[in-house]
C-alpha cells in the first residue's frame, strides 16, 4: 500500500479511537458508579475531566509538533492515550478514575490535531481532498458506534474492557506511526506563549473542577465555589495578558471581534453546551429512570447520530437555499424544541416516538454544527486560520464540558427538591428544559445577523442587490 494512502488511514484510525472514547463511556456510567461506590452523577467528572484536558492541550499541540517533530509527538500522544486508558480501566476510586481520564485527554489532545497536521504535510495537494474525506468517516462512526458498543461491553463483559480494548489498537497504531509517518518539523517555530498557556490551562482546569464538583462530589461545596472564583480570576488575568500582547496570544481573543467567528464560536457554544449534555443525560435517564439495559440504552442514544449521518448530504443544499442566518435561527428553535420534548419521556413512551424525536434532534444538530464550523472561518485571513482552528477546537470541548456540568447540577437540585436519595425518572425533566433553553439562547444573535452573511460560502442568493429585481429602479 502506498504511503500516501496509508498515512490517511493511520490518522483516521487515531481519530476513530479518540471519537469512540468520547462517547463509549456514557452508557456505562451507572455500572462504573456502582463498582466505585459513587453516585452516578459524580461520574460526570470522568467526562468533564477528559474534555477539559482536550481543551487545555489542543491549542498547544501544533506548536509542540513543530518543535519536536510530528512523528515524535504523534507516537508519544498514542502512548499517553493508551496509558490513560489502562489506568482508567484499573481505577478503583473516583479520584484515580478522574485523574486517569485527564491523562487520557492529554494524549487525545495531541493525537488528533497532530494527526491532521501530519496528513496535510504528507499528502500531495491533488490527493488532499480525498485524504481529508477519509477523516470524516471515523469522526461520524465513532459517536454512532460508541454508545451501543459501550453498552454491549458493559452488559456482557465488564466496563473495564471499554478502556482495555484501546491497548491492542494503540500498539498497532504506534508501530504504524513509527514506520510510516515522517518526522516533519518547522524550522522557524516562534516562541511558545508559555505564560498564556499556564494562565489559560490553570484557569480552565480550576474553573471546571469547581463547576463539576458543585454537587458535593470529590470536595465540599465551599471548595467548589472557591475553585470557580480562583479559575475565573486566573482566566481574567489571561484575557489581560492576551489583549496586551503585540503578537497573537495562544488563544487569540481578538478573533471574536469578527461577526462570523463570534456567532460561530462565541454564541454557537451555547448550542454546543446543550448538544454536549445529551450523551450524558439520555443514558442515565434510560437506564436509571426507565430500567433499560446498557446495550438497549446505547442503541436508543445512537439514533440521534443516525440523524446526523442522514443530514450530512443535505446540509449544503439547505444552506444554499436558506442561507446561514435563516437556517441557523430556525434550526436553534427546532433543536431546542426536540431537547425540551425529551423532558416528556417516561417508561411508557413508545420507542418510535422517542427515536423520532432523537432522530430529528440529530438532523438539527448536524446542520447547526456544520453551519457554525463553516461560518466561524468565513471572514478570516489565511494567516489567522491556525489560531482560529485551535481556539474553536478548545471552545468546543470546553462548551461540552460546561454543558455536562450544568446538566448534572440541575439533576442534583431536582433530586434534592424531590426528596430522593438516588436519581429517579422524574428528576430528569428540569435538566432537559434547562438545556433546551441553552440551545434556544443563540436565536437572539443569529436573527440579528445579516441575511447574506457567509453567502460566498453557502452560495445563498436569497437577498438581491438594491435596485435589482421587481420594483427596482
Amino acid at each position: 500500500m502506498k504511503r500516501t494512502t496509508l498515512i490517511p488511514l493511520i490518522v483516521a484510525c487515531s481519530l476513530f479511537m479518540e471519537n469512540m472514547d468520547s462517547t463509549i463511556l456514557a452508557t456505562s456510567l451507572p455500572q462504573i458508579a456502582a463498582d466505585l461506590g459513587e453516585n452516578p452523577l459524580a461520574l460526570k467528572l470522568a467526562l468533564t475531566s477528559y474534555l477539559v484536558s482536550l481543551a487545555v492541550f489542543i491549542p498547544v499541540s501544533g506548536w509542540v509538533a513543530d518543535r519536536y517533530g510530528s512523528r515524535t509527538v504523534f507516537a508519544w500522544a498514542i502512548c499517553v492515550f493508551v496509558t490513560g486508558a489502562m489506568l482508567s480501566g484499573a481505577s478503583s476510586s473516583l479520584e484515580g478514575f478522574v485523574g486517569a481520564r485527564f491523562l487520557q485527554g492529554m494524549g487525545g489532545a495531541m493525537m488528533v490535531p497532530v494527526g491532521r497536521l501530519v496528513l496535510i504535510r504528507s499528502v500531495a495537494k491533488g490527493e488532499l481532498v480525498a485524504a481529508l474525506n477519509l477523516l470524516t468517516i471515523p469522526a461520524l462512526m465513532g459517536p454512532l458506534l460508541g454508545p451501543p458498543i459501550g453498552g454491549l461491553i458493559t452488559q456482557y463483559a465488564h466496563w473495564r474492557w471499554i478502556f482495555y480494548i484501546n491497548v491492542p489498537t494503540g500498539i498497532l497504531g504506534l508501530w504504524l506511526v513509527l514506520k510510516y509517518i515522517p518526522n516533519v518539523r518547522e524550522e522557524n517555530n516562534p516562541p511558545l506563549d508559555f505564560a498564556g498557556f499556564l494562565l489559560s490551562g490553570i484557569g480552565l482546569s480550576v474553573l471546571m473542577l469547581g463547576l463539576s464538583t458543585l454537587g458535593g462530589h470529590l470536595m465540599p461545596k465551599g471548595a467548589s465555589f472557591a475553585c470557580m472564583g480562583l479559575g475565573a480570576a486566573v482566566l481574567a488575568l489571561y484575557v489581560r495578558h492576551a489583549l496586551r500582547r503585540e503578537r497573537p496570544a495562544l488563544l487569540d481573543l481578538r478573533l471574536l471581534a469578527r461577526a462570523s467567528f463570534f456567532n460561530g464560536v462565541g454564541v454557537g457554544n451555547m448550542f454546543r453546551m446543550s448538544a454536549g449534555s445529551l450523551p450524558f443525560l439520555l443514558p442515565l435517564m434510560l437506564q436509571i429512570g426507565f430500567g433499560m439495559s446498557p446495550f438497549h440504552a446505547g442503541l436508543v442514544v445512537a439514533v440521534s447520530t443516525v440523524g446526523v449521518l442522514m443530514m450530512k448530504p443535505i446540509t449544503i443544499a439547505a444552506l444554499k437555499h436558506w442561507g446561514f442566518q435563516r437556517a441557523m435561527t430556525v434550526n436553534c428553535v427546532l433543536f431546542s424544541t426536540m431537547v425540551a420534548l425529551c423532558a416528556t419521556f417516561d417508561a411508557s413512551t413508545p420507542y418510535w416516538l422517542m427515536g423520532g424525536i432523537l432522530f430529528i434532534s440529530g438532523c438539527a444538530r448536524s446542520l447547526q454544527f456544520t453551519s457554525l464550523h463553516a461560518l466561524s472561518f468565513g471572514e478570516l485571513k489565511p494567516e489567522e486560520m491556525s489560531r482560529a482552528t485551535s481556539f474553536a477546537a478548545m471552545a468546543q470541548r470546553l462548551s461540552q464540558s460546561i454543558g455536562i456540568a450544568i446538566a448534572a447540577y440541575v439533576l442534583e437540585i431536582a433530586s434534592t427538591a424531590h426528596g430522593h436519595e438516588t436519581l429517579q425518572a422524574n428528576d430528569f425533566w428540569p435538566a432537559f428544559l434547562v438545556m433546551g433553553a441553552f440551545a434556544l439562547a443563540p436565536v437572539y444573535w443569529h436573527a440579528r445577523m445579516p441575511r447574506d452573511i457567509g453567502a460566498e460560502l453557502s452560495g445563498f442568493r436569497g437577498v438581491q442587490p438594491r435596485g435589482s429585481g421587481k420594483g427596482g429602479v
